[in-house]
């Protein structure tokens, strides 16, 4: 081999090195991509988003996950099955992520559904609560629920009301009416109450969320106020509770308990004097920040990055998401499927919301979370829990008196 063809030898090797040194550097610092779709005019997805990038903010700056950084993609839904069901498939095809999270509205996750069949990735749901939605993702070994069932939801309402009718026995509750969006939601809420509280005397009517373009809940309230009803609750989201509140008021309906069960409330919901006296179902409430140093962190951190107090249950979800998923990853030491799903399974995360989060199994799926929701009630602008009783702090207010 002569000299010139030697030196072309040399050089292309280097070339070779070069190219391979290069391609392995940018391997080792690819990032881990996570997709969120939530609804972000919503309060739950503005402030579960929020939370999320609290979450992958800390994680990163703590080194990362097995020498690589967390990326987030969040995708709007808007409230959409359709649009739902378009991000995922942004998420997939075009952003490449490595697993899916979020999630609010069991509506638009029916409609998300058969995308997510189609990629089969790792995905960890905090919303989504109807049973409509567990019975489509029976034997789908790749899918995690986090934010408890309806029926699950109603098995610890009626523990908490049991509980509270026996601590206080001026509460007594016979007559219920249910106000309920017409939705998956509401509706599935709505029929899984039903059976939980078989033994009360229970009527329900719909109404259309100003969410989604509503916001007249006059004849129901009129209906409810006729029924007399010793409990009312509605189960909508958080764009109804105002005008709820403001129209109740209007034709002077006090029921003796007043109950809504949005995913969320509005941020200023607790400045409203129509809110004293309010009663909620809700995973987590601000105040639970004085009974656990984890949500007291969540607290402080949120507050230090975005200038605003968490309102939202959604906000810990969100927080929780990022971190069980971040978690898994370390276990697993891996993002190859199998490994992951086997780490996502030995989940005990001590999470913001109060509770430690595992995975069980459910009436029909596998990959179960949280069980229970909490009975709280608004209080001189606090949200305060009133049960589980490990948890309450402040002792209810009763009856409601519409000021």
């Amino acid at each position: 081999m002569s000299l010139k063809s030697k030196a072309v030898t040399r050089v292309l090797a280097l070339a070779i090195l070069v190219v391979v040194g290069a391609n392995f550097l940018v391997a080792a610092v690819e990032t881990i991509k996570i997709g969120a779709v939530l609804p972000l005019a919503d309060i739950t997805g503005a402030q579960g988003s929020k939370a999320m990038k609290l979450a992958v903010a800390e994680i990163n700056a703590a080194g990362g996950i097995l020498g690589r950084q967390l990326e987030l993609f969040i995708v709007d839904d808007e409230s959409k099955p359709e649009k739902g069901a378009a991000a995922i498939d942004l998420l997939a095809t075009v952003n490449n992520v490595d697993i899916f999270i979020g999630g609010m509205s069991s509506g638009v996750h029916l409609g998300e559904l058969p995308a997510l069949k189609k990629y089969e990735k790792v995905t960890v749901w905090i919303g989504a609560a109807s049973s409509l939605v567990e019975q489509a993702v029976v034997g789908l070994d790749w899918y995690f629920h986090i934010h408890p069932w309806d029926y699950l939801q109603g098995a610890s309402y009626v523990e908490g009301w049991n509980a509270l009718q026996e601590e206080y026995p001026l509460i007594k509750i016979e007559k219920a009416f249910w106000a309920y969006e017409e939705g998956a939601f509401g509706t599935g809420s709505y029929n899984g109450s039903l059976v939980a509280f078989s033994n009360w005397e229970n009527v329900g009517e719909s109404f259309k969320s100003a969410l989604l373009g509503g916001g007249d809940y006059r004849s129901v309230l009129r209906h409810a106020q006729e029924f007399d009803p010793d409990l009312f609750i509605w189960v909508g989201y958080g764009a109804d509770a105002l005008p709820i509140m403001e129209q109740a008021a209007e034709i002077g309906f006090t029921p003796p308990l007043f109950v809504g069960s949005p995913p969320g409330w509005p941020a200023d919901f607790g400045g409203s004097p129509l809110a004293n006296g309010v009663m909620a179902y809700g995973m987590w409430a601000p105040s639970i920040k004085n009974v656990s140093p984890v949500s007291q962190h969540f607290w402080d951190a949120y507050i230090a990055m975005y200038n605003e107090e968490p309102a939202t249950y959604f906000a810990p979800l969100g927080y929780t998401n990022v971190y069980v998923v971040a978690e898994a990853i370390t276990r697993a030491g891996t993002l190859e499927k199998e490994a992951l799903i086997t780490a996502l399974e030995a989940t005990s995360y001590a999470s913001p919301v109060g509770e430690t989060l595992t995975f069980t199994p459910s009436n029909l799926i596998e990959h179960q979370g949280f069980r229970k929701q909490k009975i709280l009630q608004w209080q001189d602008g606090v949200q305060q829990v009133v049960w589980p009783f490990e948890y309450a702090t402040a002792l209810p207010m009763y009856p409601f008196s519409g000021r």
